[in-house]
């Protein structure tokens, strides 16, 4: 993975591009230490992964997320942050930032956010992947490249990684179960998760609290994506899909200081994944 950083701190590169380089997180294909940042080259870099500082001389790191978009940069966009004010924050994910870091630099926090990113990236790679197979399946040879479980397999990991979800660890234990819903043609609702998690390897217990830790988390983010822009794509495709309305308002309204959190239902979100899994 290409790694590009936007910072005037030449310490903080140096901090990043260590951790970086010790923790084998990808390459740094350049940075911005000897000046502003110059967009063009930045874009010729072919970067998958920018790393930009939020508060720099001149413009700041979100009209430069901007620039970026609007010049065709594809790359993912890590923001490292001071400030906490929940308007600036929601500006930067509405330009287009997928994930904060948080100033001082933390190894492990680096370490985390940079691994979920790039998660993200390998399953949208390989769902983009298995959309130009499936355009061409009107051939013989198209058709039979991927069978339709392992297709079902890389939407439902896309899906996670859109979530944000790709990087935790009841991610795998959610998987496990929609495959096991898949593969018997059942849904959560006839079928107890507590049986489910029985089929699976591990103790029973810890997978289905690892897999309602995931989901209850996934609620939360889905909610602070509609308090920044109540137009969000991923709020606006998943948001009902994978969680009951009333809930998602009520934990919007918890994070605004308001009433109690929303609960999520791991049965809900399991069948809402089977059947996002099973749409063409």
């Amino acid at each position: 993975m290409r790694i590009c950083i936007i910072e005037d701190d030449l310490s903080v590169i140096g901090v990043l591009e260590d951790i970086v380089d010790s923790c084998g997180l990808g390459t740094i294909c350049g940075d911005t230490g000897d000046g502003p940042p110059d967009l063009p080259h930045i874009i010729a870099l072919a970067p998958d992964l920018i790393l930009i500082d939020l508060l720099m001389p001149g413009k700041d790191g979100i009209q430069v997320v901007r620039e970026l978009r609007e010049m065709g940069c594809q790359a993912k966009f890590i923001m490292i942050s001071q400030v906490s004010a929940k308007e600036m924050i929601a500006k930067a994910y509405t330009a287009g930032v997928s994930f904060f870091i948080q100033k001082p630099i933390n190894l492990i926090e680096v370490r985390q956010v940079i691994s979920t990113v790039a998660a993200q990236i390998e399953n949208e790679r390989a769902l983009k992947a298995i959309q130009q197979v499936f355009a061409v399946r009107d051939t013989a040879a198209a058709a039979q490249s991927i069978s339709p479980s392992d297709y079902r397999l890389k939407r439902l990991k896309y899906i996670l990684s859109q979530l944000g979800m790709a990087g935790e660890k009841g991610s795998k234990d959610i998987l496990d179960l929609c495959t096991l819903l898949l593969e018997e043609g059942g849904s959560a609702a006839q079928i107890p998760v507590s049986t489910l998690c029985t089929r699976l390897p591990g103790p029973p217990k810890t997978i289905e609290q690892r897999a309602r830790r995931a989901v209850d988390r996934c609620l939360s983010h889905i909610a602070s994506l509609g308090l920044e822009d109540y137009n969000n794509e991923i709020f606006l495709r998943y948001a009902t899909r994978l969680f009951s309305f009333q809930e998602v308002r009520a934990e919007m309204a918890f994070q605004q200081g308001r009433g109690q959190r929303g609960k999520a239902s791991l049965k809900k979100f399991l069948d809402g994944l089977v059947l996002l899994a099973e749409e063409e």
